[in-house]
């Protein structure tokens, strides 16, 4: 009887590391690789001034634009822009920055800074594209917050443009300027 109840403890404990294992499984395949580390948060001022650009020399640039306009709510979210696993910063509102990447094939994530009192499963998207030397590359990330009778939507969404679309929110939108908070 005593063996029995070493045997029963015994299997007991070689299970027990297995739901901590699944749960650091889950988290890493829920992250997009284009995302930075959940723990960078910026500051953002933005510009209404316009201030077009050009690739760099062997290089594409991105656009990364955030929509609001479906955003019903006061408050706006501020959206973090990354690319290859890190942040490369962030916009607020009806808002965009552009950044020069390499040639190649890349991986871009848009995430809400914060989530207070927000659906945590709808604050990140993400996007792959390849990159070519000169190209010029536009992003929406559409955010949409309605409330009616007591049912809240909440969304974000990031999808690439023509470059048309992209120059005529560009055209409209404020530049952003972020610096990661110490």
């Amino acid at each position: 009887m005593i063996r029995t109840a070493i045997n029963a403890v015994l299997i007991s404990l070689a299970f027990l590391p297995l739901p901590i294992l699944a749960q650091d499984t889950n988290k890493a395949s829920a992250r997009s690789p284009g995302c930075g580390d959940d723990a960078v948060k910026f500051e953002v001022k933005t510009d209404k001034a316009q201030n077009p650009a050009q690739p760099e020399a062997g290089k594409a640039l991105v656009y990364f634009i955030e929509d609001d306009s479906n955003f019903n709510s006061i408050l706006k979210p501020t959206v973090r822009a990354g690319i290859n696993g890190g942040w490369v910063g962030a916009t607020h509102g009806n808002s965009y920055l552009y950044f020069s990447i390499d040639p190649g094939v890349h991986h871009l994530c848009a995430s809400w800074q914060s989530n207070v009192g927000l659906a945590k499963d709808r604050q990140t998207a993400a996007a792959h594209f390849t990159a070519e030397a000169g190209g010029i590359y536009y992003f929406e990330v559409k955010n949409t917050f309605t409330y009616i009778d007591t049912t809240q939507t909440l969304d974000m969404s990031l999808t690439p443009l023509d470059s048309d679309e992209g120059q005529l929110l560009v055209s409209k939108f404020a530049l952003s300027t972020s610096n990661q908070k110490k």
